[in-house]
């Protein structure tokens, strides 16, 4: 039986060690390098690709922590700047322990390292959150803006209920800035346990995407602000909502253009797109949703079954990604393609989408 095209030419990112797989990859590409970063055990990992990748260099090793936050979208983000590149992750001394721990740090931090030398050294400069351990729950994401600025945002424990906390940076991640409350659901908590989403846009306002816990629904919120400090109302996504007592661990991704916000997450077992005009479309069943908006249109990948789907601009139906694998994401390259990144039992994979 012929494979579907899609899933010819994966580059495979094997573990030196199958006891110690990786996990959770994260893209980003700018100033002619596309670069990736994920976790394995304890450690952090990178490699960069020149050719819009096609090909990857050998992964290297950022750093060694005490514990880290990796798995169920938990992990590194990363960023590259003009003059660096800068990996960001959740970490601390010792795992926790009790029967909620799930293998997180005791007392998680938002940790930066930044590499001058496009990824052959690293340094680790500043925490980002100011209340310690406020970010041990392991869920964030960042952005870089283009002025070369950078935004995080993590769902935050100072406070009684998890909120969202964001910062920035105006040094290339050197320095951060005093930790502003995004939002705190009137319910008491937003999900508990549900990865935001974070864009800026091309006139560098930072968008912000979260699942809510609010009148016993878990449905995405988003908001925006001109300046990283003053946020705008929240505004829930899509038509429906989700009734549940429980956190789905799944919180979407959103693509930004112009202003306007396209979103994909899960409600219940389905998998929905919300346009900018506030309509929603289902697109198949899945879940662990990623969305990126590239030259041709808007891309959505999903895991179904243990495989990756992927639903290409103006398909009929979603096709064939992988047939093993999660928590894909998807990236827009500068020569119009998205590449597409997985973790798939101890290996990292990338396609590139043509």
């Amino acid at each position: 039986m012929l494979l579907p095209a899609l899933l010819f030419s994966i580059v495979h990112i094997p573990p030196a060690d199958a006891a110690v797989p990786y996990r959770q990859p994260q893209l980003a590409a700018a100033h002619g390098l596309v670069a990736m970063t994920f976790g394995g055990g304890s450690s952090l990992y990178f490699t960069s690709s020149s050719d819009q990748g096609r090909t990857f260099l050998p992964a290297s090793k950022v750093a060694e922590t005490g514990a880290l936050a990796l798995g169920r979208h938990r992990g590194p983000r990363i960023a590259i700047l003009k003059d660096a590149i800068v990996i960001t992750a959740i970490a601390g001394k010792k795992t926790a322990t009790g029967p909620h721990a799930h293998g997180l740090p005791e007392n998680g931090d938002l940790m930066v390292w930044r590499s001058t030398d496009r990824g052959k050294t690293w340094m680790q400069t500043s925490v980002v959150n100011d209340t310690a351990g406020a970010a041990r729950e392991g869920l964030h994401a960042l952005a870089a803006g283009p002025d070369g600025s950078l935004f995080a945002v993590w769902l935050d424990l100072r406070m009684k209920g998890t909120q969202l906390y964001g910062a920035s940076s105006k040094d290339g991640g050197l320095t951060w800035s005093k930790n502003v409350a995004i939002y705190a659901s009137p319910g008491g908590t937003i999900c508990q346990c549900c990865h935001p989403a974070l864009s800026i846009d091309e006139g560098g306002r930072v968008w912000v995407m979260w699942r809510n816990a609010l009148d016993g629904s878990r449905d995405p919120y988003v908001t925006s602000s001109g300046d990283g400090v003053r946020f705008e109302s929240a505004k829930r996504l899509g038509t429906g909502t989700w009734k549940i007592n429980a956190c789905p661990m799944d919180g979407g991704g959103i693509a930004v253009d112009k202003g306007r916000v396209t979103s994909a997450w899960r409600r219940e077992a389905d998998v929905f797109l919300a346009a900018p005009d506030g309509t929603e479309k289902r697109l198949g069943t899945g879940k662990d949703v990623a969305i990126a908006k590239a030259k041709r249109g808007t891309y959505v990948a999903w895991t179904k079954d243990g495989a990756i789907e992927i639903l290409p601009p103006n398909a009929a139906a979603a096709e064939a990604l992988s047939p093993k694998g999660g928590f894909a994401t998807l990236l827009p390259l500068p020569d119009g393609a998205v590449l597409a990144a997985w973790e798939t039992q101890a290996t990292v994979e990338t396609k590139r989408i043509d």
